[in-house]
C-alpha cells in the first residue's frame, strides 16, 4: 500500500499514514473478516488519508481518537462531518485540548476544527471494528484524557503519545503529568505482555518487550 506499512496480523490489519508537519501516525485499521475500518487520530492532510484507504480498499465506519492535541485530531471533525462517520474518543478529560484546537491550529500552522465526539471513551470501554472488539486503556500523563487501544487476540496497541521507541510522551504541555504517566505505562501497558507489538503516535513501531529493555525512560533497568 503506497505510503503505509502495513502490519500483516489476522483478523486484524493495519497501516500508518504519516499526517501533518509532526509526522503523526494516523492509523488505518481494519478487520478482515467484513473489511470493515477504523482511522484512528487523522489529524490532517485529509487528502493523503482518504488515498490510503482508497488504497486499502476498505469500508471506512467509524474515527478513533487517542487524545485532544492539534496533530493527531485537528481536522478530525471535518473529516467525520465530510464522510459521516460517528468519532469515539478520547476520554472527556481531554475536552480542554478539543475546546482549543482552532486556537491551536493558527499557533502550529496546522488547520484545527473543534468537535464533539459521538463517545466519550472511559477505562475498561470496548470499541468495534467489524467483528474485531478492541479494549480502551484510560492512560493520562502526557494529556489527562489520553486512551490507548489493545487489540488482544493480535496482541496489538495503537498507544498514541504514551510511549515511543526509545521515549515516552512530553508531560511539559498543560495538565501533563510525568508521574501519572510513568504510571501508566508500567502499571497498565506492560502487563499486557512483552510480546505485544505497538503504533506509537510517531516514529517506528516497537514491542513493549523491547522498550522493557531499552527504553531510557521506563526500562526495567531505568525503574528498577
Amino acid at each position: 500500500m503506497p505510503g503505509m506499512t502495513e502490519q500483516a496480523q489476522s483478523p486484524m490489519k493495519a497501516g500508518i499514514i504519516p499526517v501533518t508537519p509532526l509526522q503523526q501516525n494516523c492509523s488505518l485499521i481494519w478487520c478482515t473478516g467484513t473489511n470493515k475500518a477504523a482511522l484512528i487520530d487523522p489529524g490532517g492532510d485529509l487528502d493523503k488519508v482518504k488515498a490510503g484507504v482508497a488504497n486499502a480498499g476498505v469500508d471506512l465506519e467509524k474515527i478513533l481518537v487517542t487524545h485532544g492535541h492539534i496533530d493527531h485530531c485537528g481536522e478530525t471533525g471535518i473529516l467525520a462531518e465530510e464522510m459521516g462517520l460517528p468519532i469515539e474518543g478520547p476520554h472527556e478529560a481531554d475536552r480542554f485540548w478539543i475546546s482549543r484546537l482552532d486556537d491551536d491550529g493558527r499557533r502550529y500552522g496546522i488547520n484545527g476544527k473543534v468537535f464533539e465526539p459521538d463517545r466519550w471513551l472511559e477505562d475498561g470501554d470496548t470499541v468495534t471494528v467489524g467483528e474485531l472488539e478492541l479494549e480502551v486503556i484510560h492512560c493520562p500523563g502526557h494529556t489527562p484524557g489520553h486512551v490507548v487501544f489493545f487489540h488482544r487476540p493480535s496482541k496489538f496497541a495503537i498507544v498514541g503519545d504514551v510511549l515511543f521507541q526509545g521515549s515516552i510522551g512530553r508531560t511539559d504541555f498543560p495538565m501533563g503529568n510525568h508521574q501519572d504517566l510513568i504510571d501508566a505505562i508500567t502499571r497498565k501497558l506492560w502487563p499486557l505482555g512483552n510480546d505485544v507489538t505497538f503504533i506509537p503516535g510517531h516514529g517506528p513501531t516497537s514491542t513493549f518487550g523491547h522498550e522493557r529493555k531499552t527504553n531510557q525512560f521506563v526500562g526495567d533497568h531505568v525503574l528498577s
